[in-house]
Order: structure tokens, then C-alpha cells, then sequence
């Protein structure tokens, strides 16, 4: 069993994220989750950081980085400070490795992916039985077993059971989204964290990351998705959806947040993105968000 369900607000300075991967433009999916982390970090006279998440060069397209920060500018959506890299920060990773390694939470990993299908999930028990010991392994934190509770903004309490051993670094050496993000998230001082729903699943397993670290998680949000044809997918790069067009920022804005729940007069698709932006922040109420993944009509 877990720890009490943590509570929603955080008594610190708001400070919030958007963390996009650079994997390809950003599409009209992408402008909802940072139009909702955006706004709501400004209605709480909050920070609103931008982290690229730019640890996996295979998936990376060429250029995808600088049309991401083009694309926010050009919508408004303007961030505190400087850009965050991840590819910069890998030294912070490694001492967070090194940190756990010593507390004896961190294990090599042999196994491959077929091995861990077929034995229905990953555990350090199960592992130790598979694994050969040989080669280049992954590394995994010992955490399976147990619930995390938590409440989302929007989907209330959540109890995730944590059923693998959380990956934190790649056979390939690359360092895994999930050490990352937490990593990054305890660094920056971030308190809120709004992002999409498709990651609601990978929040058990990041507070767990958390408390590892003996760091307090952030309080989590997760947005409606915008899903693309058919309605069985969402959205993505990697489903090719189309870049937002920069010259019809306004539009996108009033779609977005009509999107999201809100009644958008007509007349502020006239208006230019800061005007827009100003009376969305005015207007955002949490409850007012439609929280179902649906698409766009």
C-alpha cells in the first residue's frame, strides 16, 4: 500500500513546464497541452518553464527543435528563463544513477524485450533469474510492487500498481524518459506538472522515482487528448499529424481552447495571440475543462 493520496496544491511558488520532444513539428495536439500547462500556470501567477526532451537523437527529425520554439513564439506562448536542454543535462542523470546505485536501488538488466513479454513484466526477482550477465544491460530501479496514490487535476484519485521495475537507463546507453523527466523536474523546482493523458499511466511509477529520491512529486494534471482519425489513436508525430500553421496563430488559439472547454467569443479570433491569451488566462477555470480525449470537430 501507498502513501496517503497527495494532496492538489503545493504550498511553493507555482512553476510549471512544457516538455516537448523534438521528434517532429508541433502539431495541434501538442499546442493543446501547452495552451493548458500555459494558462494555468499564468492564472496561478505562476513560471512556465520549456524543457526539450532531447535524449533519443534516433527519433529526433532534423530541425523539429527550432519549428517547436518558432511555433510557440508565434502562438504567444512565451516561457520563463531559458530553453532546457536534456542533451545537456546528462551529468545530472548520471549522479542521480550513481546516487541510487549506492542507496542499492539500482540493478543491471539483461533482459530483452522478448524475454520480459513472455514472463508477463519486470521485477528484480524475475530478472535475476533470466539474466545471463553478460553483454550491455540496462539499468533498473527496484521499485515493483505496491499502489501509489495520487490525485490528478482532473481525473481525481488515481491508485497505480506498480507492477515493473521502472527502466532508467537503455541497453543502448541512452538515458530513459522516465529518470529524465523526474530528474529534470526535481532540478527546476517544478510544482505542477500539466501534460497529456496518454503519460496519466506513467505517473505511479514516476512518484515512486520521487520518493526514491527523497524529493516531494509535483502536483499532476493531465489534459484531453486530440485524437486524430477514426478516434483510436491520438494525435502524434510519429502518426505524421500536420504542423499548426503559425500564420493562423489566432484560430488555433480559439480552437484550442474551445477544445478544452471553453466558450471562445467569436470576435477574438480577430485579436491578435496575446489579446487571446490575456482573456483565456482571465477565464481559466480548472472545472471547465473537458477532460475526454476526443476529436476535433
Amino acid at each position: 500500500m501507498g502513501p496517503p493520496p497527495i494532496t492538489l496544491e503545493s504550498a511553493k511558488p507555482y512553476i510549471g513546464r512544457f516538455a516537448p520532444s523534438p521528434s517532429g513539428p508541433l502539431h495541434f495536439g501538442s499546442l493543446v497541452c501547452a495552451l493548458g500547462s500555459f494558462l494555468d500556470a499564468r492564472a496561478h501567477g505562476g513560471h512556465w518553464l520549456l524543457r526539450m526532451e532531447d535524449l533519443d537523437p534516433p527519433r529526433e527529425a532534423p530541425g523539429a527543435a527550432a519549428r517547436i520554439l518558432s511555433a510557440l513564439e508565434a502562438h504567444g506562448l512565451h516561457w520563463h528563463g531559458t530553453v532546457k536542454w536534456q542533451s545537456k543535462r546528462t551529468p545530472l542523470y548520471e549522479d542521480t544513477l550513481q546516487q541510487l546505485r549506492k542507496q542499492g536501488l539500482l540493478y543491471p538488466c539483461y533482459c530483452s524485450r522478448n524475454q520480459i513479454r513472455q514472463s508477463g513484466g519486470h521485477n528484480n526477482s524475475r530478472c535475476r533469474t533470466v539474466n545471463p550477465g553478460k553483454g550491455t544491460c540496462a539499468l533498473r530501479l527496484v521499485c515493483a510492487g505496491g499502489e501509489e496514490l495520487f490525485l490528478d487535476i482532473w481525473h481525481g484519485e488515481q491508485r497505480q500498481y506498480i507492477r515493473d521495475d521502472t527502466l532508467l537507463k537503455r541497453r543502448d546507453g541512452l538515458y530513459a524518459y522516465q529518470l529524465a523527466v523526474v530528474v529534470d523536474d526535481i532540478s527546476l523546482g517544478i510544482t505542477h506538472v500539466v501534460r497529456g493523458a496518454d503519460l496519466l499511466e506513467t505517473t505511479g511509477a514516476q512518484i515512486r522515482l520521487f520518493g526514491a529520491l527523497s524529493a516531494a512529486p509535483p502536483v499532476f494534471g493531465h489534459l484531453p487528448l486530440v485524437m486524430g482519425p477514426g478516434g483510436r489513436q491520438k494525435l502524434s508525430k510519429q502518426n505524421r499529424a500536420p504542423a499548426v500553421d503559425n500564420a493562423n496563430a489566432a484560430g488555433n488559439l480559439c480552437t484550442a481552447l474551445a477544445f478544452l472547454g471553453f466558450h471562445v467569443p467569436a470576435s477574438l479570433a480577430q485579436e491578435m495571440p496575446e489579446t487571446i491569451l490575456n482573456w483565456a488566462a482571465t477565464h481559466w477555470q480548472r472545472h471547465q475543462v473537458d477532460r475526454h480525449n476526443r476529436q476535433l470537430h
